[in-house]
């Protein structure tokens, strides 16, 4: 295909692409796979602070929007648009906008009631007048048109993954005295590591070794309070906190681990089940957000959100051979019917290659 016929696009995010989260991943694979098909992709990495929008934040979408020409295909994360659609507005006419939603800005766990309802409102507004939305989950979708999106239409494109070789505690031959346990979560306050840490604090008895894998700058408050858990519980000893790690380091993370922990209170996806999938590893996970849909019950101890006893009452599992077994099995099995991420892009590159079909407030699911 030849540049000047190649399909042309920009991706607009909040600060560098190359973030070490699920939906920055997500974004960068979308990116990366389109290139590779022959799209002529342009990425704009807003300054500023998201997703309050702040001065900077504000410039730097306005200048990304003003520097592109009518007709031009726009995708922009929701990160760095919910709370600014009045810089959008004026370019919705001109440009074809799709809005891409990982979750609900207000559903982020920690805001007070009206936080919460102030971004509810503002990006239901900016997302009822947007071109298309593709979101991640149908969980996602769903939560959409329960906030009131009634007339955009929504498309779900789910991440893919990456193939992966089994991790070594995913062979039932490997000893389970003392399991490797790993979290791949940013430290903020939705993710649940408070909640996990007090979960394993009441199985002190027990022999275990956690890995905490994930940026810890992203919300300071949060990081240094989990760290003084840690010390507190007296699990120093036992828990270590790795920050950000390359791809290679994080493949070495599952390929050590035993059992894989998702303590969050919400996710629009959560990439690290299908990863931890990916490698026929075992979960022990809440059922927040849409980790109801994403995390097989055969594969996985499933509980509550919030709830460090429940939790803990589920890691216990593992030292029962039986149930350890049955969950590994499942993992495996599970592993099988994974989607690898040429299928989303292939899926992604359809939904913007097409004009948006669907009734309004209805799900396409293809």
């Amino acid at each position: 295909m030849s540049l000047s016929s190649a399909p042309r696009l920009a991706v607009i995010v909040p600060g560098p692409l190359r973030q070490a989260t699920g939906g920055y991943r997500y974004d960068a694979r979308i990116v990366d796979g389109l290139r590779a098909i022959g799209w002529d992709v342009a990425v704009d990495e807003l300054e500023g602070t998201f997703p309050e929008g702040d001065r900077p934040a504000r410039e730097a979408l306005q200048t990304a929007l003003d520097a592109r020409q009518d007709g031009d295909e726009v995708v922009i994360d929701g990160l760095a648009l919910g709370n600014l659609g009045d810089v959008v507005t004026p370019h919705l006419g001109r440009l074809r906008i799709t809005a891409l939603v990982h979750h609900p800005l207000g559903d982020e766990a920690g805001l007070d009631e009206a936080a919460r309802r102030r971004l509810h409102v503002r990006e239901i507004d900016v997302l009822e007048r947007v071109h298309r939305l593709v979101v991640t989950s149908r969980f996602t979708a769903r939560r959409l048109v329960e906030l009131g999106v009634t007339r955009t239409p929504i498309e779900v494109v789910e991440p893919g993954v990456a193939p992966a070789p089994l991790a070594r505690g995913a062979w039932p031959s490997r000893a389970a005295e003392a399991p490797r346990l790993l979290c791949v979560a940013t430290l903020t306050p939705r993710k649940g590591h408070r909640v996990m840490l007090e979960a394993l604090a009441m199985l002190r008895h027990r022999p275990w070794r956690l890995e905490c894998v994930g940026d810890d700058r992203r919300a300071p408050e949060e990081s240094q309070a989990i760290r003084r858990d840690i010390m507190a519980l007296g699990l120093q000893n036992r828990v270590s906190v790795a920050g950000c790690v390359n791809e290679t380091a994080l493949a070495r993370c599952y390929h050590e681990a035993d059992l894989v922990l998702v303590p969050s209170f919400y996710e629009g996806y959560g990439m690290v089940v299908t990863e931890a999938l990916a490698r026929g590893l075992p979960l022990v996970s809440t059922l927040g957000g849409a980790l109801r849909d994403t995390v097989p019950p055969e594969a996985a101890w499933r509980v509550e959100p919030g709830r460090s006893e429940a939790f803990a009452a589920a890691i216990a599992q593992w030292w029962s051979s039986e149930e350890r077994d049955a969950k590994r099995r499942g993992a495996a099995h599970g592993r099988l019917a994974l989607a690898g991420w040429e299928r989303t892009v292939e899926r992604f590159a359809d939904s913007l290659a097409g004009s948006p079909g669907v009734p309004a407030g209805v799900v396409d699911e293809r």
